[in-house]
């Protein structure tokens, strides 16, 4: 019975929806429905618009678009999220499909083995590694790159290069071969979905209104504008599986990669969705659409759907995050910097420069720790956070600059381990160095707070001449001279000369 229990258990952590299924109820199918046919309705018009930006023909857009809402039903952990076609991805399809369906077909099966590979080995930890910074310029520069992208269309012109640089010199030297009658649509319908997203945050709520003219404005309004999502932690590793078998499978019906859409997902979790069965709603409404309206996407003006993606990717620009990080942090203006520059070259380029230059950040500070030294009768040096072997050199350089350098030097070393909650076997030899160019000197060295981890390493590690206090008080107050019958035996402060446990003498 317990292992058919446990085998129960993974089977429902591999497959949520035999989370959800049993206690499924008309009230939710309800509510799913109608949120499943809000985001179908989102879906169409931008999918046809992100198949513009990865290059590809219309059609795929759509073909990128229901895969992931049926497998996401059945393997994903959040109500809330849909996967499909996102600005973003399709700006890097375009830097490798080159305009041809094959190469964007074939980018997605792969990307999708390895999805699923990382979703095997749990290495969505990984994801921990890509800090705000980093994800900030990211997509603050993509929303700028997407949407300059678009400038053509609105303005009518032919042959602008794709490289972003090139791009802006182009467009600014060719501004006067704008075509009115494109600038004017492109304009208008920009006007028109700004004026949607302005009365979206005015209209009062539907249940409030008597008018069926006002309830339907407010649907209108509703299914065109973007939302906030809710706030619940997902499984980052059945997450990527859920979006390794997506585009695994997506690969078979001619999609280019897809990834969960911030905005779709907005606007699903806003409209009442109870269950990731909306999806199944969604991917529905695509099929329809690529069975009855295939014909009619030739028609579809390139600055219509230029203003739909100005208008989705617009919001993605966060201004404010610099400001922040000024008065916050201002080493973070380092990854955020780095990463928004180097992406208008390439993206993919600026992502990896923002991840590495946070890891320097990150192994910097760990190799540079906080030491606080108290300098008396007994130098006290407190480190404040943990201890890993990059921080040796800098622990032994502080700690000797001040106790060899003093006009009256010490008569002992005590070091606070309170904050440190880890070592390594570097630190552990580190430690008996320092020891050792101490008592060269007519120094001793104690550890006092030591957490129950790091003693046991270091009394594993047999050091000569170990010893150790409960409190920092005990070892101020025994003064750092070192006792007779054992290293946890308290010092004696009136001691004139340094006395080591019998057997450690060498």
């Amino acid at each position: 019975m317990p292992a058919a229990g446990a085998r129960c258990a993974g089977l429902r952590r591999r497959l949520p929806v035999l989370r959800w299924l049993p206690r499924y109820s008309l009230a939710w199918l309800q509510l799913d429905l109608m949120a499943g046919l809000t985001v179908g309705l989102t879906v169409v018009p931008q999918a046809l618009a992100y198949a513009e930006v990865a290059g590809l023909p219309l059609q795929y857009g759509l073909y990128s678009s229901f895969m992931g809402c049926f497998v996401y039903c059945f393997l994903g952990t959040a109500k809330d999220v849909t996967l499909g076609p996102t600005a973003i991805m399709s700006l890097l399809v375009s830097s490798y499909a080159f305009h041809e369906p094959v190469y964007a077909i074939l980018l997605t099966f792969l990307s999708g083995c390895v999805q699923l590979a990382m979703g095997l080995l749990h290495l969505g930890f990984l994801l921990d590694f890509i800090s705000c910074p980093v994800i900030k310029g990211f997509t603050s520069a993509a929303s700028i790159t997407i949407s300059f992208n678009q400038v053509k269309n609105i303005l009518g012109l032919q042959g602008i290069p794709r490289q972003f640089f090139l791009q802006v010199y182009e467009t600014l030297r060719r501004i006067g071969e704008t075509r009115a009658g494109d600038a004017v649509l492109g304009l208008a319908c920009l006007a028109v979905l700004a004026g949607l997203r302005a009365m979206k945050s005015h209209l009062p709520r539907a249940a409030c209104m008597e008018s069926l003219v006002a309830r339907l404005s407010y649907l209108i309004v509703w299914t065109s504008a973007t939302a906030s999502q809710n706030d619940y932690r997902i499984d980052p590793n059945q997450e990527l599986l859920a979006l390794g078998f997506a585009n695994v499978l997506g690969s078979f019906v001619s999609s280019y990669p897809i990834t969960g859409s911030f905005g779709r997902t907005a606007v699903n979790a806003q409209s009442g969705v109870c269950t990731p069965a909306g999806g199944l709603v969604t991917g529905a409404l695509v099929l329809l659409s690529l069975a009855y309206l295939t014909s009619l996407f030739y028609y579809i003006p390139k600055a219509a759907l230029a203003a739909v993606i100005i208008s989705a990717v617009v919001p993605m620009f966060d201004a404010g995050i610099f400001r922040t990080l000024w008065r916050v942090k201002r080493l973070d203006l380092v990854p955020l910097c780095v990463t928004f520059l180097l992406c208008f070259w390439e993206v993919q380029y600026g992502i990896v420069a923002g991840v590495l230059v946070s890891g320097i950040l990150l192994l910097y500070s760990i190799a540079r720790p906080p030491i606080k030294v108290s300098e008396g009768d007994v130098l006290l040096v407190q480190l404040g956070s943990s201890l890993h072997f990059p921080a040796m050199e800098c622990l032994r350089d502080a700690v000797c600059s001040h106790a060899l350098a003093a006009a009256s030097p010490p008569r002992s070393v005590v070091l606070d381990c309170c904050h440190i909650s880890s070592i390594d076997y570097t630190v552990v030899v580190g430690l008996a160095e320092l020891r050792q160019e101490l008592r060269k000197h007519g120094l001793s060295l104690a550890f006092c707070s030591l957490q129950d981890p790091v003693l046991k390493v270091l009394l594993s590690a047999d050091l000569e001449g170990f010893q150790h206090f409960p409190s920092r008080e005990e070892a101020e107050r025994c003064g750092g001279a070192e006792a007779g019958g054992g290293g946890t035996a308290p010092f004696t402060s009136t001691s004139e000369s340094l006395l080591l446990p019998t057997g450690l003498i060498q």
